[in-house]
């Protein structure tokens, strides 16, 4: 949803003064000028050290996911393939934006090709989107295992999981396509210096001097649509786990049926709530400083990253295990 949310921002972008750039009457610019975090230019080194941190960690986490689903058969099942969907999608979604953050940051290298602006832009918001569909993706398998357990090897068997795969690829391959050629058709006749640390969709259209009035309500209606759809099937799959959870006879059995959902909960939390705080400030945060929504925008960019894998690591028991065997196996 961090960006699903992100088309949601459509209008709500903190303006820049213009007289704070260098104006040119150029139409297609051959590069844009990325300007860090406005504002905070003397303290980009430091800021650097924990957004670095935050994506070493995203690394270290997600490729750890796929290595231990990739090795242990046991975790050969629909909840892992989500899951080793999920950290590649967290993968490409950081790496799309902290090396050209880094080079800003320490090298003072702000330059952007145009085409790989655009394309940067639109890897941000197809793998966003990708991302939401695969938590609820998750969230259905969910339903089944808890909702029809005796059922569950027959409805998500391996081709049907490779179907929901493909079709969370293509609903974000499809969906966002519109957005880097309709980016690519405006002139850019004002400047080519956006204020934030990578191609944010609505930072790059807003400098076009044209109507950008067919770009903003698809924009809108994206997310709206992605969103809104997201968040009902999130809804109705867990409306429906309580309720069986609830007919459950003891409170053990409820508890440790319910734990199996803790570690999506908690993804899904991870997930959503940056991207809507993140909105909320965009929306209603008209006072907020530009280095504040910017500081935003690479949060909920990186910490669902970050956070998922650990999140899993620690709540669940079958890749906790797999993890610490090797230490137990030492000190056996």
């Amino acid at each position: 949803m961090q960006e699903t949310l992100f088309c949601l921002n459509v209008g709500h972008l903190l303006p820049y003064s213009m007289s704070d750039s260098n104006s040119s009457d150029f139409t297609n610019p051959s590069t844009f000028i990325l300007l860090g975090i406005p504002g905070l230019e003397a303290a980009h080194v430091w800021i650097s050290i924990p957004f670095c941190t935050m994506y070493a960690i995203a690394l270290l986490g997600n490729f750890t996911i796929l290595f231990i689903v990739k090795t242990e058969l046991s975790l050969h099942g629909p909840m892992y393939y989500f899951l080793c969907m999920l950290a590649i999608t967290d993968l490409v979604r950081s790496t799309s934006i902290v090396p050209k953050m880094l080079s800003i940051f320490w090298f003072y290298s702000r330059e952007i090709n145009f085409s790989a602006c655009l394309t940067q832009m639109y890897f941000i918001l197809s793998f966003t989107t990708m991302q939401s569909s695969i938590l609820v993706a998750m969230a259905f398998d969910r339903y089944v295992a808890i909702c029809d357990p005796l059922r569950h090897s027959t409805i998500l068997t391996n081709p049907m999981v490779a179907k929901i795969g493909l079709a969370v690829v293509l609903r974000g391959i499809m969906l966002l396509l519109p957005h880097p050629f309709l980016a690519r058709r405006w002139p850019y006749c004002r400047t080519n210096i956006i204020p934030h640390t990578y191609c944010e969709h609505i930072a790059v259209v807003k400098l076009a001097c044209a109507d950008i009035s067919v770009s903003s309500y698809y924009s809108l209606s994206v997310a709206l649509f992605v969103t809104a759809l997201d968040v009902f099937f999130i809804a109705v799959s867990y409306t429906q786990i309580l309720r069986a959870i609830f007919r459950l006879p003891t409170k053990d059995a409820r508890l440790k049926t319910f734990g199996t959902c803790g570690s999506h909960l908690c993804v899904i939390l991870a997930s959503y709530i940056p991207a809507l705080f993140s909105f909320l400030t965009h929306r209603f945060g008209h006072n907020v400083p530009l280095h504040f929504h910017v500081l935003m925008a690479n949060m909920y960019l990186l910490v669902p990253p970050m956070l998922n894998p650990i999140i899993y690591g620690v709540r669940n028991q079958q890749i906790r295990v797999r993890l610490l065997q090797p230490f137990t196996h030492k000190w056996n």
